[in-house]
């Protein structure tokens, strides 16, 4: 167990070179590709990145994101979770669009990761959807014009 700790902690410490807000490791899978779907060509692409996918926490916003730490350059795939992120699993590839409407698959070489993967995923989604609701409440309650509330019309 501890040789798993110290491959976190060693990875975790990779990690914040990149970024030093990322404060937990939440997930890793060993490996998995990149693909991007080309919209004029109708197919998927493979891109350049492949390697080792982490997920992880910040201590900044965004508050989650995920990264493929590339074996073939040293251009890394880094995605902020956020409320518009949209996943779709589909054995051994779980699919997203990011809010720059771009679509991606990765695909996993274990597909009980995939899976494992996907949960998450879609949970840290949700957990960022809730947060937003909670952090613009005037988005839940009725018009405003100016921040003031439109008047309702008595019956």
């Amino acid at each position: 167990m501890e040789t798993v700790n110290s491959g976190h902690m060693m990875s975790l410490a990779a990690l914040q070179r990149q970024d030093p807000y990322i404060n937990k490791l939440l997930d890793v899978t060993g490996q998995v590709a990149l693909y991007n779907f080309n919209s004029k060509a109708n197919e998927w692409e493979k891109t350049e990145i492949e390697g080792t996918l982490f997920v992880y926490a910040r201590s900044a916003s965004p508050r989650h994101g995920f990264t493929i730490m590339n074996r073939l350059s040293t251009e890394n795939l880094v995605e902020p979770i956020n409320k518009d992120l949209e996943f779709q699993l589909q054995d051994p590839f779980l699919l997203y669009r990011n809010g720059n409407l771009g679509i991606y698959s990765i695909w996993f070489y274990d597909k009980r990761d995939c899976q494992r993967i996907a949960q998450l995923m879609v949970k840290i989604v949700k957990q960022e959807a809730d947060h937003a609701q909670r952090e613009s409440p005037e988005k839940a309650e009725p018009r405003r014009t100016n921040g003031v509330p439109e008047p309702r019309p008595i019956d």
